[in-house]
């Protein structure tokens, strides 16, 4: 085991460090199993690459119209969302496929080429292609991405069919520009962890851990970034999931509290609850991802939260955190803002001395100079105000677990709250009671649990086809053939994975 702090600005130094502090070396490992926050930090900061779409002529702005949908309906302060390309780096291809799969306009690869040329000039870093039923016949989205990667080797270049081939093309075309939009960072990643195994001797195999529980190569990663958004949290699921089988619990909540955010997920009569699509940024303000993945919902309450004081007199903990870089005030590395670490420092709930098992030593002055801030205008004492925020990061966080249950017609008081990640085993308790939940087990080294849930994950691969017709009509040797071809898909990918298969199962 070994943990250590995050290094945001060269994030494979954290990874090195962790394992120097397992007392073990990559060289001695066969397999390294790796699960990120980065391509979701990267969509929700707006961090990623400058990118181009390229779509069916007279669809440029169907990424933008999105479904016109207006959640909150008497809200006067209402913001759309906001996509991740702008306009002017969206761009119109002449071609066209019918919705059987048929060509109707044939795809102008004389006026790709010019388009491509011109996008090279501009130093596009990214470009996503998402043309009209693809998913029924992706032939004109390949002949595309050949000519954009022949005249633009440098940038990343993505294809809708190769992440999903569903119907309705405002999720696709939000899922192929999220892929571009993260594709260099993420890629770049990924790249500097193979060039340090290398360097480091590893020669076993290097495998990422997607939204879904599942394990794929860093090959695929590379470019289905969009594929681990999740990819942390799901392992935990996994590692609940298998804990939970042991103990013969069939229904579980996966709480999972960290340093920036706090999340939560289901295991429903033994199994993960799953969803074929997911809204990244709230559901007033999202872009729909649609692939599969574990059916997580997350909160702005984490260690590093900052607590700060409204205009209204209120406190407020996150969704802004210190990170971990400065990190909490009583990290002693510079932050100042009050948070829930600090809180919890101030109240004793903390050992200053047996931080991260000793290694790192808490500042308590710090900590209650920070608290001071909040305190001072509104009147209370430092416990109290330690005791509020502490309430408040309480509440928020059991809205997460309403959202994978209440909301979605379970009870939860009927399942065991699983707690681990840095933070969350200190606070499982308060929100247990707060929701009914008469049970919470706490595994063995939280911190690192959803790097043990890894260990249970394997190598997984979800194919979903669409094919519109009427069930009374339905010629079933067509619709078995389209279970065989997934399947043959499935089996080869695992095949091109090129790693010991125990046994291979389809569901």
């Amino acid at each position: 085991m070994g943990k250590a702090l995050s290094t945001p600005n060269h994030l494979m130094d954290g990874i090195a460090s962790g394992v120097e502090k397992a007392e073990t070396r990559f060289a001695d490992a066969n397999v390294f199993l790796h699960g990120s926050t980065i391509a979701i930090n990267t969509m929700l900061e707006r961090t990623g690459a400058r990118a181009a779409l390229v779509t069916t002529q007279g669809f440029r702005d169907i990424y933008e119209i999105g479904r016109v949908n207006r959640p909150d309906a008497y809200n006067l302060f209402f913001q759309k969302h906001e996509p991740l390309i702008e306009r002017a780096l969206r761009f119109e291809a002449q071609e066209r496929m019918y919705a059987e799969g048929v060509v109707c306009v044939p795809l102008d690869e004389k006026g790709l080429r010019r388009l491509a040329k011109n996008l090279a000039a501009d130093s596009i870093e990214a470009i996503a292609i998402l043309f009209l039923h693809s998913y029924r016949n992706p032939d004109h989205e390949i002949r595309a991405k050949k000519i954009f990667q022949k005249y633009c080797p440098d940038a990343f270049v993505t294809v809708s069919h190769e992440l999903s081939q569903e119907y309705r093309e405002f999720e696709r075309s939000s899922t192929v520009a999220a892929n571009a939009y993260i594709g260099p960072r993420v890629r770049g990643y990924l790249g500097e962890i193979e060039d340090r195994l290398a360097a480091e001797k590893f020669e076993g195999s290097f495998l990422v851990v997607q939204s879904t529980g599942g394990l794929y190569t860093g090959t695929q990663a590379k470019d289905q970034c969009v594929r681990m958004l999740e990819s942390g949290p799901a392992a935990g699921i996994i590692g609940t999931q298998a804990i939970a089988a042991a103990l013969n619990i069939d229904r579980a909540i996966s709480f999972d509290m960290g340093g920036t955010t706090a999340k939560a997920g289901v295991i429903y009569e033994g199994k993960p609850l799953t969803t074929g699509s997911a809204l990244i940024g709230g559901y007033e303000r999202a872009l729909p991802i649609q692939i599969t993945m574990m059916d997580i919902f997350e909160v702005g309450t984490g260690g590093g939260s900052i607590a700060r004081v409204r205009e209204d007199g209120a406190i407020r903990v996150g969704p802004e955190s210190a990170g971990a870089s400065p990190g909490p005030a009583c990290y002693g590395l510079g932050g100042e803002d009050p948070t829930v670490t600090d809180a919890n420092l101030a109240l004793g709930r903390l050992s200053a001395d047996r931080f991260l098992g000793g290694e790192m030593h808490l500042d308590t002055k710090k900590a209650e100079q920070a608290l001071a801030k909040m305190a001072k205008p509104l009147g209370l004492s430092l416990t109290e105000a330690a005791d509020g925020i502490l309430r408040i990061a309480t509440t928020s966080m059991s809205y997460a677990v309403k959202a994978v249950t209440t909301e979605r017609g379970l009870d939860a008081a009927q399942f065991s709250l699983f707690a681990y990640g840095g933070a969350g085993p200190l606070h499982a308790t308060a929100v247990a009671a707060e929701l009914g939940i008469k049970q919470v087990i706490i595994p063995r080294n939280p911190g690192v649990f959803s790097a043990i849930g890894m260990l249970y994950a394997d190598l997984r691969y979800d194919y979903v086809r669409t094919w519109p017709m009427p069930v009374e009509n339905l010629p079933f040797d067509q619709a078995a053939k389209l279970f065989n071809d997934m399947e043959a898909e499935g089996k080869a990918a695992i095949e091109s994975a090129n790693l010991p298969t125990r046994r291979i199962v389809v569901s």
